[in-house]
């Protein structure tokens, strides 16, 4: 499955069939789902080593996210099926509710994303900032998070971490 079309170029049709074909939860695109009254399952894929991304994890869950992962040491390819351009990559690639959230994303960042439902592929925080969630955990450290795909522009902030 790749995430750099755009769903709402294809016919509705189309749109129907692949929402139907789709058997795995939180992997269709945000427009195909109704807001739910709970997120589902938050996929993540990461390094088997890497600490930051288990204690990104770690704190997901703490959240009250349900949280699969699954190891890999090919996460280049996991970022580029998901259309995650690439000075936006980070450690681990998470998918919720059909949301790609890609590296040391504030999980208030997350909530947003959920409850306003944006036409976007997904949100971003470019490398691993210090203080970031995963990364110090510091409420006080001032990076962005920045929305890729659809609607949004080149470089949109989404989220504003420490402001």
């Amino acid at each position: 499955m790749t995430f750099t079309t755009p769903r709402s170029a294809l016919p509705a049709a189309l749109t129907a069939a692949v929402f139907v074909a789709m058997t795995a939860p939180g992997m269709t695109r945000a427009e195909t789902h109704a807001t739910p009254a709970e997120p589902g399952t938050m996929h993540v894929t990461k390094s088997p080593t890497c600490g930051c991304c288990a204690a990104w994890v770690d704190l997901a869950r703490e959240a009250g996210y349900e949280v699969e992962t699954a190891d890999t040491r090919g996460i280049t390819a996991v970022k580029q099926e998901a259309g995650i351009p690439g000075d936006l990559w980070a450690c681990h690639t998470a998918v919720i509710d059909g949301y790609v959230v890609e590296g040391h994303v504030p999980f208030a960042a997350v909530a947003r994303l959920l409850a306003e439902r944006p036409e976007i592929d997904g949100i971003a925080v470019p490398g691993m900032p210090a203080g970031s969630p995963g990364m110090g955990d510091d409420p006080a450290a001032r990076y962005d998070v920045v929305a890729f795909g659809g609607s949004a522009s080149e470089g949109e902030v989404f989220y504003r971490a420490g402001s």
